[in-house]
């Protein structure tokens, strides 16, 4: 295995989490699964389609994103958006994202808390 075979997989499992992060905050607003994968790679998080919809449905059943049918266009689609549960849990994962990231950058700058 070579040095980018390495690093392009340790990056891929850090991101993985993140997606769930950017997903529950991108949803604040309402939005479709294609639009919702254009947002994510508009900000940087490449996700596949396989990978998107069964978080999407994932996150659903435990309840922090709600979704409803558009049957307004000419193909129905599912609109989902962050529930207070969902705006609840981010907002533990966001503060977690950030206590992680100071904690890396006092290891990385040789200091302690």
């Amino acid at each position: 295995m070579t040095t980018d075979d390495v690093v392009r997989t340790h990056l891929q499992e850090l991101r993985r989490g993140t997606v769930v992060v950017a997903s529950l905050s991108a949803l604040k607003s309402p939005g479709h699964g294609y639009g919702l994968l254009q947002t994510l790679s508009d900000y940087g998080f490449s996700v596949d389609a396989n990978t998107l919809y069964p978080l999407l449905r994932r996150l659903e059943e435990q309840g922090l994103l709600a979704s409803e049918w558009n049957t307004q266009e000419a193909r129905p689609r599912k609109v989902y958006r962050t529930s207070a549960a969902g705006e609840s849990v981010l907002e533990v994962l966001l503060a977690d994202i950030a206590s992680v990231h100071q904690s890396i950058t006092m290891l990385t700058e040789g200091k302690q808390s």
